[in-house]
């Protein structure tokens, strides 16, 4: 029996089964679109294994500079000496598209209020601070980096799972009943066309009785 109420005629077996065509056929793109996604996150996700183990080293790094150099110089020195900043950094975001899903792409923009990275006279510091200030900057572009290969990992993870419900959708509700319903009603109409030809006979029946005085 159909999972619902339906009315079996040919009318509504034609448009179920243009609707189980339609099915059918999304059911195939929606999967090649989530094995598509897939390969992409695992890419994504391998770069971002990279991106992080060098961001991790790189602040090591410099925190084990700055480390350094506040044990060599008192906190007030230190605090003065990074109190004027000579680099300003702006970031704008733009978009690029991975099988229709919007990423974003961080870009840094480097404005140098002087020559020098180093915001300090060096009379009074120390040299793992020049390391440190060294450390981080390279480190910078990485961390831009990494947050837009876990935010692009993020997006893949939720277009994926938004893909695998509607794929489990069609395989296991959709289309098994678009199936359940076309064959009732094809066996509804296969019952009446046989309940259609009993009765001609039996009206073909009379008429000759009637016509000829016979019974059969």
């Amino acid at each position: 029996m159909a999972g619902k109420t339906i009315n079996p005629t040919r009318m509504e077996l034609t448009r179920l089964k243009a609707k189980q065509k339609t099915a059918l056929r999304g059911h195939k793109l929606l999967k090649d679109k989530r094995d598509g996604l897939m390969k992409q996150f695992m890419q994504e996700v391998r770069r971002t294994r990279q991106l992080r183990k060098r961001v991790e080293e790189g602040l090591a790094q410099a925190n084990a500079a700055f480390t350094v150099a506040s044990a060599v110089m008192s906190p007030e020195m230190l605090e003065q000496a990074l109190m004027a900043p000579r680099l300003s950094t702006e970031v704008t975001v733009d978009q690029r598209n991975i099988m229709s899903i919007a990423v974003p792409v961080f870009h840094r923009a480097e404005q140098e209020a002087q020559p020098d990275l180093a915001c300090y006279g060096f009379a009074q510091t120390s040299g793992e601070l020049d390391d440190a200030l060294q450390a981080l900057n390279r480190v910078y572009s990485d961390l831009l980096e990494l947050a837009q290969a876990e935010k692009t990992v993020q997006l893949l993870a939720q277009d994926i799972e938004r893909t695998r419900r509607r794929v489990n959708a069609l395989e296991y509700v959709v289309i098994p009943e678009n199936q359940r319903n076309i064959r009732y009603i094809t066996m509804k109409l296969e019952e009446n066309e046989r309940g259609n030809t009993t009765r001609l006979m039996k009206v073909k029946d009379m008429v000759l009785q009637d016509a000829h005085h016979y019974k059969s």
